[in-house]
């Protein structure tokens, strides 16, 4: 069967995975991290994408992330995907894939799930066993929420403003609502929504969304279940 067309809306909010292939490492040393980081930025900017969430893991990385044109992610996605490629190979003198094929996003309903899914983003190093708290982890976007550095790579989406009235009552809101972390079934939603290329939201924002655009955004009733693949 072929694969369904991945949903780039403007406008809308989009969780996005990107694996290294079989699972292997994608990042060897702290001057990797900052690489990707910087190739993200720069083409962010480029391809007119607002990140307002990530973190890089050794073998994965996840954003949450608003384009502001039908093909500002996928242009930022493969600029980011092939300059990096061509980085690590020369430095690992190695040569082939280093990506798990295309990556994996969806479209994801502001109201319901964009501050889940920016805690699940920050807890995936926590699940992982690599730290014990969010904030202990360096190659996240978390330490921009809760005031420890400034990130230029972060544009805070308009629902993160609403926390509070100051930046101290934003970053202590945010701070509690990671703590108290997300139900297993929400963790399982938005990890199998991302790697389905389902929509994730409520009836209404479906509706709405299936209406702007061609393919379908759910999956329909019958069929296997989505598999998470071992991905946090």
């Amino acid at each position: 069967m072929a694969r369904l067309p991945r949903l780039a809306v403007p406008g809308y909010p989009h969780h996005i995975i990107q694996r290294g292939n079989n699972r292997q490492t994608i990042f060897s040393s702290a001057a990797d991290f900052q690489v990707l980081l910087s190739l993200l930025e720069e083409n962010a900017q480029k391809f007119g994408v607002a990140v307002h969430a990530y973190v890089l893991m050794d073998n994965h990385f996840h954003l949450l992330a608003t384009p502001t044109n039908a093909d500002g992610l996928p242009q930022m996605m493969q600029a980011v995907g092939r300059r990096y490629v061509r980085y690590f190979n020369d430095r690992q003198g190695r040569t082939g894939t280093l990506w798990d094929g295309r990556y994996r996003s969806n479209v994801i309903d502001t109201d319901g799930y964009l501050l889940a899914c920016m805690a699940y983003i920050d807890l995936n190093p926590v699940r992982a066993g690599l730290v014990r708290e969010a904030a202990a982890y360096p190659w996240s976007s978390h330490a921009h929420y809760v005031g420890q550095r400034a990130d230029r790579l972060v544009t805070p989406h308009a629902l993160f403003w609403t926390l509070g009235n100051t930046p101290f009552s934003r970053e202590a809101a945010y701070a509690a609502l990671v703590a108290q972390g997300i139900a297993p079934e929400q963790q399982q939603q938005l990890t199998g929504a991302a790697l389905g290329g389902w929509a994730l939201g409520n009836d209404r924002f479906v509706a709405n969304l299936q209406k702007q655009i061609s393919r379908r955004v759910m999956k329909s009733k019958a069929g296997r279940p989505l598999s998470a693949n071992k991905i946090s």
